[in-house]
């Protein structure tokens, strides 16, 4: 199983927007991730020079939130619909995503789903309830 450290998460994000931004070859995950970075213009700075980057502290109440945490939510949001895992959750973002005109603002919703799942899994110490993961994304885009 991958199990990145906190300094491999924040190299690779930084990695991935100087390659960005020099126009260099990238692996598809990076090109996934450089697009989540440019829809955030307010990290662009945190995330340009890597070892500032690894140094950071950001508390849980800090303003704007960790930028690392938050694009890796996007990245595994993508990942997640790109394989449809667990089932369903395409549908649901895409419905989701129609529902509210933006795919990033979707996005943002489903954040907090996913946010919830991990956080009652690691609670009750069992594996996430991917089903009602989806289940909560679909009752969000289809209500009214």
């Amino acid at each position: 199983m991958f199990n990145p450290t906190q300094e491999d998460v924040r190299r690779f994000f930084c990695g991935a927007w100087a390659k960005s931004r020099a126009g260099q070859p990238m692996q598809a995950i990076e090109t996934l991730a450089a697009g989540w970075i440019a829809e955030h213009p307010q990290w662009h700075g945190d995330l340009a020079d890597a070892q500032a980057a690894v140094a950071r502290v950001y508390p849980e109440d800090s303003p704007g939130g960790n930028p690392f945490l938050h694009l890796s939510m996007h990245l595994s949001i993508s990942e997640q619909c790109g394989i449809d895992q667990p089932r369903g959750i395409r549908q649901a973002v895409e419905l989701l995503a129609h529902r509210q005109g933006d795919l990033h603002a979707a996005h943002h919703t489903v954040m907090e789903y996913l946010g919830q799942m991990l956080a009652d899994a690691q609670a009750r110490g069992q594996p996430p309830d991917g089903a009602a993961y989806v289940a909560a994304v679909q009752r969000r885009a289809t209500r009214d």
